[in-house]
């Protein structure tokens, strides 16, 4: 038997699977603890032998990882306005797999500054001006970054006419700094692709060192890379299908986990509503966004904190607040045996955490009065049309409900204006088969859209 073995390095466990190239199936998997202190190789070693241990004599045909351990690809990025070049080089940034974990727009302060040290990102992404546009702000910008003292790369993707005059200043300042082209050349024109290249490319040369991921990375026949990454590209595949052979037409995809709540939506976006029109940038067929302060653990507490605020949960819940204690205390906690008890607390938050992602991910409409009537101005994507929602993540996959967590993500009568799909088919991915399949896209693109297929399932 011929196979392929798909390894996820996460945070705290290290999945694997193997896949029978001729059947089309997943004939094994495994996880072991993600032993970033020991070195990843050890966890590694660890799953590999659990998996072998399933099967018979195998041919191993190809080995492929991805990886969001010890905090995944963390990033920053920085625009002119908040709308365009801003907007444009965070799209870019989540679109490489990347945790954009701020974004700022104008120019960056001495506040600013500290606050990017205190976060310690592996890359800031420096953007600002359409081509021959403003120039001040991507130089100034480059300075203030110049001047933090903390290690970070640095790509420069804003107006060309000022990019090389930026990346003097930043060699200057000894930072490690590439450029490339602008992510926005033209007003409202996103030129994502080069900047994307840039992410990934410092990923697998410098980053996945610097992770520990270096040892590991010899035994892949290919490079290691950003899980994000890896289920934004079994999406796209899920959704457009590969040379011939049918996907599922547009859809959307929920990861939740401890530290962030990931959205995926594989949907042109255009307009479904008569006398509405695109303002601002129109986003692109596959966009992700991800959530810092909605995950189910690391960051649970700014997530209660957000549901107390909107009225979702009741501030003077007592098992609320013991199971958020558990949580801050032991961020590996399912509600399962003696934390039974708590599952139905940590399904309402997962409810809410899905529904603010859906909020903040889809488009929105504003009513306007025009001479020749009312309008609606759409900002951007227009998901009512979405056929597919899928469901992943712990939180998700393993609550007694999780049709009734993910239906958050369905538009309700009091979502006037947000433009989230109407009446989708609710699929889950029990398996974790996006953030494998994404890894033989490039590899066996036919063999992936198949085993997707029959493993997210819908029940």
């Amino acid at each position: 038997m011929e196979i392929y073995i798909l390894t996820d390095f996460g945070s705290t466990y290290t999945k694997m699977m193997a896949v029978d190239v001729d059947k089309g199936e997943v004939v094994a998997t495994s996880k072991a603890f993600t032993t970033i202190v020991e070195g990843i190789k050890k966890g590694y070693d660890k799953a590999l032998e659990a998996l072998l241990a399933q099967l018979g004599d195998v041919v191993v045909k190809g080995r492929y990882a991805c990886s969001s351990a010890a905090g995944g690809l963390k990033m920053v990025s920085s625009g002119l306005v908040p709308d365009l070049t801003a907007k444009a080089a965070r799209l870019a940034a989540t679109s490489a797999g990347a945790k954009v974990m701020k974004t700022y727009a104008y120019e960056l302060t001495q506040a600013h500054a500290a606050e990017i040290a205190a976060l310690e990102p592996d890359i800031v992404l420096l953007t600002g001006g359409i081509d021959g546009g403003n120039k001040d702000i991507l130089i100034q910008n480059a300075a203030r970054l110049g001047s933090i003292t903390k290690n970070f790369f640095v790509i420069v993707a804003g107006n060309r006419s000022a990019a090389c005059e930026a990346m003097g200043i930043l060699e200057a300042c000894h930072k490690r700094a590439i450029i490339t082209e602008n992510v926005m050349p033209s007003f409202g024109k996103l030129n994502i692709a080069p900047t994307k290249k840039a992410i990934r490319d410092l990923f697998i040369a410098n980053i996945i060192k610097a992770k520990g991921l270096d040892e590991v990375a010899k035994e892949m026949d290919a490079d290691i890379i950003p899980t994000p990454l890896s289920v934004y590209e079994a999406c796209r595949l899920l959704s457009q299908g590969f040379e011939g052979e049918e996907g599922l037409g547009e859809l959307m995809a929920y990861d939740i986990g401890g530290a962030t709540t990931d959205v995926y939506s594989m949907a042109s976006g255009d307009p479904s509503f008569s006398n509405s029109f695109i303002t601002g940038i129109k986003e692109p067929f596959a966009k992700r966004t991800v959530e810092g302060d909605l995950g189910m653990r690391y960051s649970l507490k700014a997530l209660h904190d957000l549901a107390v605020e909107e009225g979702h949960i009741d501030p003077d819940d007592a098992q609320m607040q013991e199971w958020l204690e558990i949580c801050q205390a032991n961020p590996d906690v399912k509600p399962l045996g003696e934390y039974e008890k708590y599952a139905n607390i940590d399904a309402l938050v997962a409810a809410y955490a899905i529904k603010t992602a859906a909020n903040r991910h889809a488009g929105r409409l504003e009513k306007v009065f025009t001479a020749n009537g009312e309008a609606f101005l759409q900002e951007g994507k227009d998901l009512s049309d979405v056929k597919y929602i899928i469901g992943g993540g712990g939180a998700v996959i393993n609550a007694k409900n999780p049709q009734g967590i993910m239906r958050e993500a369905i538009k309700a009568p009091q979502d006037i204006n947000i433009l989230k799909p109407t009446s989708p088919q609710i699929l889950l991915d029990r398996k974790n088969t996006l953030s494998a399949m994404g890894l033989l896209v490039k590899e066996n693109p036919s063999l992936a859209l198949k085993i997707l297929k029959k493993n997210i399932t819908q029940e």
